[in-house]
């Protein structure tokens, strides 16, 4: 069990041989009860470090935040656990226990035991004996992981660290994405419907030297084709019925920029003509004009179908492919990248939390099994709409199979040794479900490992080989 602050004091003083001084001082143990009792309900992540700065205390907040259990933070130094982006460099604890001075509400990032990077604020002080004497400090800290996602989503300011994946194909495009913003070349993102394009091109933008200039978002399908040429264009007066004065396009809205082309696959041959002179030689004519119009921008273009099927078809410009996709990438749906869904099932947990104010921890391992081996025809944007109807109707802190849609509660026909068992049938199906579920497992029991196994239906030795076989931590 976790320790508490008041005890922590006793733990750090007894290594100064003041035990029985502090004890004298510090009152009962039904106090020390109603600390760790408080420490415990928090949701402030909070610890104790020694003049050492070993961690001396870890609070269930601190676990769930850091993913890491108390058992294995205790001990260590705090660096060690935390990886903070001023841990080497200008730790707060150590300052604070050298001048004595608080740090309060100070922004960091730390990396959890899944390696996600995840902002918190912290606030710091020391802990003193009677006589003065430095025993340690306090950290308390606040996850703004939810807080930073509604930020983002209202400025629309995603990077690459922003994009959820332990996919071994998405890392591999992850980990060229910055050269590639940093170029001016064309891009094409393709993949099914609500897999995560307009994130990545969100993340291209961001990440390139336009970041700072408009970034805009022209919908391909969603206009008919003259209507779609005097958006993105503009147009000058008379040129149509109603064109009473000159309308600037898009294309101008996003000068120095970044355009968005989203479902271009949709745009029909005739418009495809006038993209292909924009592509190709960054000008274009607003309707009505015989003016030509320099553009300096950034293409990027996304589609849910095979642009090279479309060619072969003959419903798609070859030429036009080619200058779209002088850099391309291929998204693969969420069923083929099930290791993800564990991650994405936290990540919309912390955002509904957010949103709805609501504080529900997580899944049942039940829940789990079910959502990792759903098909998803509609893929990210399905499991996001999956978690917000389980939120429209818990009332509890867990979701459990009758807080999922119905067509997915039908999916609940196994026995239970089946619904924990990762040597069942239905698991064996992809590596990537069974090292998910292991994952799972451990967040479920924090960290205990025989809990996790018993949960699995396996002994602890398998669990361990496993883990060792997924690269589990």
């Amino acid at each position: 069990m976790i320790e508490n602050l008041n005890l922590t004091f006793i733990e750090t003083v007894s290594r100064s041989s003041n035990l029985e001084k502090y004890k004298s001082m510090n009152g009962s143990d039904q106090e020390n009860r109603f600390f760790k009792t408080i420490l415990s309900s928090i949701a402030d992540g909070v610890f104790t470090i020694d003049d050492q700065r070993c961690i001396t205390s870890f609070n269930p907040a601190a676990e769930r935040i850091t993913g890491t259990p108390s058992k294995q933070a205790i001990g260590k130094k705090c660096y060690e656990v935390f990886h903070s982006d001023i841990c080497e460099t200008g730790c707060l604890l150590e300052k604070s226990m050298q001048t004595g001075q608080e740090a309060i509400d100070i922004p960091v990032h730390i990396l959890d035991s899944n390696g996600r990077r995840v902002p918190i604020s912290i606030s710091t002080a020391v802990l003193r004996d009677d006589d003065g004497n430095v025993l340690g400090a306090v950290e308390t800290f606040r996850d703004l992981s939810a807080i930073e996602d509604l930020r983002k989503q209202l400025e629309k300011n995603y990077s690459f660290e922003d994009i959820i994946t332990k996919s071994p194909l998405l890392l591999k495009i992850l980990s060229i994405l910055p050269d590639v913003a940093e170029s001016e070349s064309s891009v094409l993102i393709q993949g099914p419907s609500g897999s995560g394009k307009e994130l990545f091109a969100q993340a291209i933008h961001n990440l390139s030297p336009r970041k700072k200039e408009p970034y805009v978002v022209i919908n391909c399908g969603a206009l008919p084709p003259q209507l779609f040429e005097s958006e993105m264009f503009g147009y000058t007066k008379g040129a149509f019925t109603d064109a009473k004065k000159d309308k600037p396009g898009k294309l101008t809205i996003a000068e120095n920029g970044t355009v968005f082309l989203d479902e271009i696959g949709e745009l029909p041959l005739s418009t495809q003509v006038k993209l292909l002179r924009l592509v190709q030689q960054k000008e274009y004519e607003p309707l009505g004009s015989v003016k030509t119009v320099k553009a300096n921008i950034r293409i990027v273009a996304a589609t849910n179908r095979n642009l090279k099927e479309l060619v072969e078809q003959g419903n798609f410009r070859n030429d036009l492919y080619f200058r779209l996709a002088v850099i391309r990438f291929d998204l693969p749906p969420l069923k083929d990248r099930r290791v993800d869904i564990p991650y994405l099932v936290d990540h919309f947990i912390r955002l509904f939390n957010a949103r709805k104010g609501k504080n529900i921890v997580g899944v049942t391992p039940v829940v789990m099994s079910i959502l990792i081996n759903h098909e998803y025809p509609g893929n990210i944007r399905e499991l996001e709409n999956i978690i917000e109807y389980g939120y429209a109707i818990c009332h509890g802190r867990t979701l459990g199979v009758e807080h999922l849609p119905v067509e997915l509660q039908s999916q609940d026909k196994m026995s239970d040794q089946n619904k924990y068992s990762l040597q069942s049938s239905f698991l064996d199906r992809t590596v990537v479900d069974e090292g998910a579920l292991i994952l799972q497992a451990l967040k479920q029991s924090g960290g205990n490992k025989t809990k996790a196994a018993e949960m699995l239906g396996m002994n602890r030795s398998t669990l361990w080989r496993k883990m060792r076989k997924y690269d589990v931590q």
